[in-house]
């Protein structure tokens, strides 16, 4: 509520918020409050013993929420967006990875001596590519939707792009962690990315038609309701896939998003699902994803000048490959400047996606905790920004009476236009 009032949308306040718990924060402003929560005093337990205990379950925690998440955002993700509208989306989504990709790793070889010396070069860059690379489409859909811009054309075009971009993306991180788990051993590395792609063909091309029969089955006979027990076997094979993909190599949320992918077309199993599961993940477990990630930043880490310099040269690589690639992409596209720059600012979009990446970094031990920090800061930069920026640039272009209906443009043509001239704004852009 308190981010809304200041004219971001909700989500970045979910992550803002799970984010002020670190010890930075809240350790630091309110040290027996952040005592009293993350290292309570129990008579049957020794201090460092009960650390270690609490530290397990918010590992673990966070480690269910990540795979139910995970599931979900599979669930919702549209292969519809998939067919890009020309030439231009392809465009913009092939610049959105190619120049951050490259920027990251150029800029891992630099920072490699000082800060990632005990790393293997060539992970550490490769990794630190495929960081900057991420958009996150499900958190760009939800602030597109909150100002009511996700049937405009560049809406259209900026989500179709950023599907082809969020699923680029995935392939990378999941090579990348093939190639880190394999220590660069080629036979390895493709032993593990070769038994991802016969997982995600069984899926698609045996598990499939079975789990449509059974959704359809079962919805029918339930009128709509997924059942308790229905649920329990929903949740076996959600499990199961994780394991798989775990035992290969390449992290159990890859298994959970590959079940929500297939599944993503029956959409009143989706419904249904959304149903059981949204509310307790979105309550629940990301408070416990953010805090986690709150809690593994140190700003601290970032003890000399040097590395504050580095921070910002990430944050400015981030931002200049995708922001600046993707408008470019979209201005060599026939895009005025002003809409190209807008679909670059909504491209540079990171949030939740961003943050997955980064913690999955740190526990494939590919980033030391100094570019951890580096990569939060460099997240929520980058997400922060999106809506005030945007907000600068739609004057004059078709997004203007859109957001104005939404009630982000707190100009003073807003305050005194009626909802029906706004309406009919919007219909004359439509039109």
């Amino acid at each position: 509520m308190l981010f809304r009032k200041l004219g971001q949308p909700s989500v970045v306040g979910e992550i803002a918020a799970g984010l002020i718990l670190r010890p930075s924060v809240l350790g630091r402003l309110f040290p027996g409050l952040f005592q009293a929560i993350f290292h309570p005093t129990t008579a049957e337990m020794p201090a460092v013993l009960f650390d270690s205990l609490l530290g397990w379950v918010l590992t673990t925690l966070s480690q269910l929420g990540l795979i139910f998440l995970l599931f979900l955002i599979g669930l919702e993700f549209d292969f519809g967006h998939l067919r890009w509208q020309g030439k231009a989306a392809l465009g913009i989504s092939l610049a959105g990875i190619a120049l951050p990709f490259a920027l990251g790793f150029g800029l891992a070889h630099l920072m490699h001596p000082l800060v990632a010396a005990s790393i293997p070069a060539f992970e550490f860059s490769l990794f630190l590519g495929t960081a900057l690379s991420i958009t996150a489409l499900p958190i760009l859909c939800r602030i597109m939707m909150e100002l009511n811009i996700t049937r405009t054309r560049l809406g259209t075009i900026t989500i179709s792009a950023s599907a082809v971009d969020d699923a680029l993306g995935w392939i990378l991180l999941a090579a990348t962690a093939a190639i880190v788990h394999a220590e660069f051993r080629l036979f390895d590395s493709l032993r593990m990315i070769a038994s991802t792609v016969a997982f995600a063909a069984f899926m698609i091309l045996v598990a499939r038609p079975l789990l449509y029969r059974w959704t359809r089955a079962t919805l029918h006979r339930h009128e709509g309701v997924l059942t308790v027990n229905n649920l329990a076997v929903l949740l076996m094979v959600l499990f199961g896939c994780a394991m798989v993909t775990n035992l290969i190599g390449i992290f159990a949320i890859f298994g959970a998003f590959i079940l929500g992918a297939v599944l993503s077309t029956e959409e009143q199993f989706r419904l249904a699902v959304n149903h059981r599961l949204r509310d307790l993940v979105t309550a629940f477990f990301l408070p416990i994803f953010f805090a986690y990630t709150g809690l593994r930043t140190d700003v601290g880490t970032l003890g000399s000048m040097t590395l504050w310099g580095f921070c910002l040269l990430l944050t400015l690589a981030a931002i200049a490959g995708k922001l600046g690639g993707c408008g470019l992409a979209a201005w060599f596209s026939g895009f005025s400047l002003r809409e190209s720059v807008c679909i670059g600012t909504l491209m540079n979009t990171r949030a939740l996606m961003a943050l997955i990446v980064i913690n999955v970094g740190k526990d494939l031990g590919v980033i030391p905790d100094s570019v951890f920090c580096m990569l939060i800061l460099m997240a929520l930069v980058t997400t922060f920004m999106t809506t005030p920026l945007l907000l600068r640039l739609v004057s004059g272009t078709e997004l203007e009476p859109y957001i104005r209906q939404s009630g982000f443009l707190f100009l003073p043509a807003n305050r005194g236009a009626s909802k029906e001239s706004s309406a009919k704004s919007a219909e004359a852009v439509s039109d």
